[in-house]
């Protein structure tokens, strides 16, 4: 009887001190499951990969009901602090219209914050926004740098769009736009606008 007490407070101790860290992004499962116990207090008190999560799970109904609304209101929060995938999907909702008005200026806004941190589909992204001429004007060379500095990250489609791109570009417009890559690789994105 003594040791079961014993074990039965070691447990009860080693669970309260237990800290839920959510999975990253890249990594949740596609799945209808319960919402881990502690995500909502997490999210609640600013952890942004929480508040992060409960957006995924909130835009693709993965253990609750979809709601964009909820969706994008968790990913502001964490867009907010800076997390890089969290302002990519603002974008996707700014540029879809989903849970928030279309707002092709605003996607543009939330996909270069999270292309200056490196994040390959956020450069992707911000390239179409700049070949479409969608909340930019339409510019050949900021869309190919974009372009390349995802491609250098393995983006397959952004390698393929490169390539579309540079039949409507001029030998000195696609030299820019490696100068122009170079300097924002070189300077870790930074000054890139």
């Amino acid at each position: 009887m003594f040791f079961r007490s014993l074990v039965a407070a070691w447990l009860f101790v080693s669970l309260q001190s237990c800290t839920y860290r959510p999975i990253p992004a890249d990594e949740v499962v596609e799945a209808n499951v319960e919402l881990p116990i502690g995500w909502l207090a997490l999210a609640e008190q600013g952890d942004a990969d929480a508040q992060r999560n409960l957006g995924l799970m909130y835009d693709n109904g993965d253990g609750v009901p979809e709601n964009d609304i909820e969706a994008v209101k968790w990913y502001r929060l964490a867009a907010e602090q800076g997390d890089a995938l969290a302002q990519s999907y603002l974008g996707l909702m700014y540029a879809d219209g989903e849970g928030i008005p279309e707002n092709d200026i605003e996607a543009v806004e939330w996909y270069r914050l999270a292309a200056q941190q490196g994040l390959a589909q956020a450069q992707y992204n911000l390239g179409v926004m700049y070949a479409n001429g969608e909340g930019a004007p339409t510019n050949d060379i900021n869309a190919y740098a974009w372009w390349s500095l995802a491609a250098t990250q393995g983006h397959e489609s952004a390698s393929e769009n490169k390539g579309i791109i540079t039949k409507r570009m001029t030998r000195q417009q696609i030299a820019e736009a490696q100068a122009y890559a170079t300097r924002c690789f070189e300077n870790d994105y930074k000054g890139c606008d």
